[in-house]
């Protein structure tokens, strides 16, 4: 916020000591001229809704041509009930596990004198570095038998708990520890203090990042391919690409797409409507660290556990196939044409899909209705379709109906923003939760125009969200997979593309120059995610 308009808004807070009918009839102006970019916010929200609801559209269209009696008997039938199964206990398994070691690591790394709490801060984040498939790569490498439901369990904790452990470390650092006092004066013992007052707290942010991870699980296909777990996602890839069965794939797909809503049906019950930000600044003291005595042999034991499996094995892993290799594994001609390339996408690709998601964002927040949440369901399910689902949908649209936009950026790009809105929007809405809406609303009273108010209030605040979205999102193009094979243009070749070919060959030692590439082009933008959640809370 600049400072001008600080100190505008401090004068109106004074004025209102001496005349609070004034500065009521001042807000409540401010709050006749909002509604403005309300309807604006609404249209362009509504247009993203609309984009975002082509795969659907697609599906419900392949559904017509099968007719009902084909489109039931591809749906009641007992490969579905298996894959639902293995979806549900993926899903009822994964998301608790990496609930607890993220709360777990955050109060470690947070709270208390654990040693070298900065350092263990930045490896809990790592992880998101190496994709989802490069672990899965990782771990069959080292032992070959890792498959089934408990092999898929565990890599995706490993490699899903920072989008859980990011806004829950964030959370931790801006809350207000006077509540933490007033809970203790009342005589309740540490373990009751966190779980009375500290976790409730944390609940919009376990529950957006919960949600993430429900997601991924949904989409995932690589990492369950080498691990040899059937999800729906797999199904649907293996339909399409062993027999190109349409109707069958897309029956499965929309199976999906129900499991996608219930999700977010689930989401929205728990995270409720409570108020997350405050006005005024809170306690100007930190709060205070645990001490862990006796505690401190496990809380270390529980990190380097948790940093050897998500980043030892993967190193590991690299390190020997790149040894097998040698120097002439690495082309750089071919290496690095694909990296010039997916940094390109990925930046590109990220700024579109922050852009994108952040009216929904900001209307999620400021103006929560049946119609907000309408367009927000339709934000969300799409990040729960497979690459491959996005892709044949705009393949089939541009091919039928605008052929010059087949296998053109503009349609890749399309796919991205498609796919990774869930991404944008989860860190977008918990930024602008945290800005207080009366700010924008003494910015509009002190004359602001309500677009300068937003710009100059909420979304400075929210910068750091906005930062991390646009980094989320650049590393999950980064590891795309499906839909740059399908979608991108001749010649275009990005590392996610080139691994998996490899990969696919059994090729494992050529595979590795590519899986590092990605990884080192991941790590700054993880660290970056580091930073801004740091910055968030004035750190």
């Amino acid at each position: 916020m600049s400072f001008g308009l600080k100190a505008e808004i401090l004068s109106a807070t004074a004025f209102h000591v001496e005349s609070p009918s004034a500065l009521r009839r001042l807000f409540a102006t401010a709050r006749g001229r909002s509604r403005f970019p309300y309807f604006w916010v609404t249209i362009f929200a509504a247009f993203v809704s609309l984009v975002s609801l082509v795969p659907l559209g697609f599906i419900a269209w392949i559904t017509l041509q099968t007719g009902w009696e084909t489109a039931s008997r591809l749906i009641f039938r007992g490969r579905v009930g298996e894959l639902l199964i293995n979806t549900a206990l993926l899903e009822l398994c994964t998301i608790p596990l990496t609930i607890v070691l993220s709360v777990a690591l955050a109060w470690l790394t947070e709270r208390t004198d654990l040693p070298g709490a900065r350092l263990w801060a930045w490896l809990a984040v790592a992880p998101l570095a190496v994709p989802a498939f490069v672990h899965s790569y990782a771990w069959i490498s080292l032992f070959p038998s890792l498959h089934g439901l408990a092999g898929g369990v565990l890599v995706s904790v490993l490699a899903y708990f920072p989008f859980l452990y990011l806004p829950i470390a964030a959370q931790l650092r801006r809350l207000d520890p006077a509540i933490e006092d007033a809970a203790a004066s009342l005589g309740l013992n540490p373990w009751q203090v966190f779980f009375r007052a500290i976790l409730p707290q944390l609940r919009l942010a376990i529950c957006g990042g919960s949600l993430l991870v429900g997601l991924h699980l949904l989409a995932e296909y690589g990492l369950y391919v080498m691990i040899r777990f059937d999800t729906f996602a797999t199904a649907i890839v293996d339909q399409f690409q062993s027999a190109f069965n349409g109707p069958a794939a897309n029956m499965l797909a929309g199976v999906l797409v129900a499991c996608c809503l219930l999700l977010l049906g689930i989401e929205v019950l728990l995270r409720g409507g409570e108020r997350y930000a405050r006005v005024g600044s809170g306690a100007a003291r930190p709060a205070d660290t645990r001490r862990l005595g006796w505690m401190i042999v496990p809380a270390l034991a529980l990190n380097v556990a948790t940093v050897a499996l998500a980043i030892g094995v993967p190193f590991v892993t690299l390190t020997r196939w790149l040894y097998i290799g040698g120097a002439e594994i690495w082309r750089i001609d071919l290496v690095g044409g694909a990296f010039g390339q997916t940094v390109l996408l990925a930046v590109a690709g990220g700024a579109l899909a922050t852009i994108a998601a952040a009216p929904m964002a900001w209307l999620s927040v400021r103006a929560p209705g049946r119609l907000q949440r309408l367009f927000e369901a339709c934000h969300y399910y799409v990040g729960a379709l497979p690459g491959v689902v996005v892709a044949l949908s705009l393949v089939t649209i541009t091919v039928q109906l605008i052929l010059p936009l087949y296998q053109t950026f503009a349609t890749l790009f399309l796919a991205y923003v498609l796919l990774f809105l869930p991404r944008a929007m989860v860190g977008l809405r918990t930024s602008i939760a945290q800005a207080p809406v009366e700010l924008e609303r003494a910015a509009m009273a002190l004359g602001r125009t309500p677009f300068q108010a937003v710009r100059q209030t909420t979304m400075r605040l929210a910068a750091p969200g906005v930062a991390a979205s646009t980094a989320l999102v650049a590393l999950g193009i980064t590891n795309e997979l499906t839909a740059t094979l399908m979608l991108s243009p001749t010649g275009v070749e990005t590392l996610a593309t080139k691994f998996w070919s490899l990969t696919s060959e059994i090729d494992y030692v050529a595979a590795a120059p590519y899986a590092v590439m990605m990884v080192l082009l991941s790590l700054p933008l993880t660290f970056l995610l580091y930073i801004q959640s740091r910055r968030a809370a004035g750190q």
